[in-house]
């Protein structure tokens, strides 16, 4: 067994064999894993019987990986009231064939972006709860069951799961599994805007509530905040449109919970070009989600991270380089720094919110 630590916090395991993730060893994962939950922690029912689901799947152009992320689905537990498949732009008609195919609810959203399509999927659904995951992604059979679960508190408002790798087969996966993954651990964990208020100087980590493969919210929540930054995340800035909004609703006095007893397999870039390409659209997206959060909230340190703490930062590592001490971590170090220079260029030619849901 393979098992990511982040810091001294175990964030994700897989088993191998002879240095290969199996299907088996994937199946194997779940189930030893969700044993163990079911010994720990009852399934909340009156949370499950109270709540009715939308399942959200935003896609563009990959009908294959659509389709596998959708055979999971009928495999759950608690069967979501609705399947709504957002085509963000697809250049062919094989995405709506995938989708009718599944006998699920298609929507076109022809403007580029990810947050596009969600916002497009939030006003579609019917649900009290909107449950989000990716096309890249396989759901285990109680993961909207534990989704759901996890709003038994009023005051929760939003809901993250954990999300393991699908698989490890190249130099690529295990690279961003060990330095970028998803996973946030085993420990449920709940972030209050009391949490929140008190960072003094430094600003919130919102990028640890979770991963927008596995998120769901209150239905009401939208209407409250309005809906997700269209500047951010694929097809704009490159990411960080679900931490911006997780950022925004605890500024507003929401909560979030982090359940990860809620399971998905993601399935990595498996090349080294698509891995730099992606770590290159994070730092992009996630300088200008820290202007995004400044703009919205006043809050300084969010400025200060982005216009001072990170110059710093990357002014250090560029310097152990120069002077020979390479770390593997520091692998992709050059597309950080592009992607950091390209999120405040970005920002600074999107400064005013773009549509409705940036308001």
């Amino acid at each position: 067994m393979t098992i990511f630590w982040r810091g001294n916090r175990p964030i994700g395991h897989v088993l191998t064999h002879l240095g290969r993730v199996t299907r088996a060893a994937v199946d194997h994962i779940d189930t030893a894993f969700l044993a163990r939950i079911d010994e720990e922690e009852e399934v909340h029912q009156s949370a499950l019987s109270s709540h009715a689901a939308s399942v959200v799947i935003c896609t563009r152009d990959r009908p294959d990986e659509l389709a596998r992320c959708l055979a999971s689905l009928p495999r759950q537990s608690l069967r979501p009231r609705e399947v709504i498949v957002v085509d963000n732009a697809s250049r062919d008609g094989r995405t709506r064939e995938v989708a009718l195919a599944a006998g699920v609810t298609y929507v076109r959203e022809d403007r580029p972006g990810l947050d596009f399509a969600r916002n497009t999927g939030a006003r579609a659904a019917t649900s009290e709860i909107v449950a989000y995951t990716d096309d890249d992604v396989l759901l285990h059979p109680r993961w909207l069951e534990r989704l759901v679960a996890a709003f038994d508190d009023p005051a929760i408002s939003a809901v993250t799961g954990l999300v393991l790798p699908a698989e490890l087969a190249t130099e690529a996966q295990r690279h961003f599994e060990t330095y970028w993954g998803f996973g946030q651990g085993y420990v449920r964990r709940d972030f209050a805007p009391a949490h929140f208020v008190n960072r003094g100087s430094a600003v919130f980590p919102a990028w640890d509530i979770g991963a927008g493969a596995s998120m769901a919210f209150r239905r009401a929540v939208f209407d409250e905040a309005g809906l997700f930054d269209e500047r951010l995340d694929v097809g704009q800035a490159g990411c960080s449109g679900d931490s911006e909004y997780w950022y925004r609703l605890l500024a507003r006095g929401h909560s979030c919970r982090y359940a990860p007893d809620s399971i998905a397999f993601h399935f990595h870039r498996r090349t080294i070009e698509g891995l730099a390409g992606q770590i290159y659209a994070y730092m992009r997206g996630h300088t200008a989600a820290l202007m995004v959060q400044y703009e919205r909230t006043g809050i300084a340190a969010n400025r200060a991270r982005a216009l001072r703490w990170m110059p710093v930062w990357y002014a250090r590592r560029l310097t152990l380089r120069l002077l020979g001490r390479r770390r593997i971590e520091d692998r992709f170090l050059g597309r950080e720094v592009a992607g950091y220079v390209a999120g405040l260029r970005f920002y600074h030619r999107h400064r005013h919110p773009l549509a409705e849901g940036a308001r």
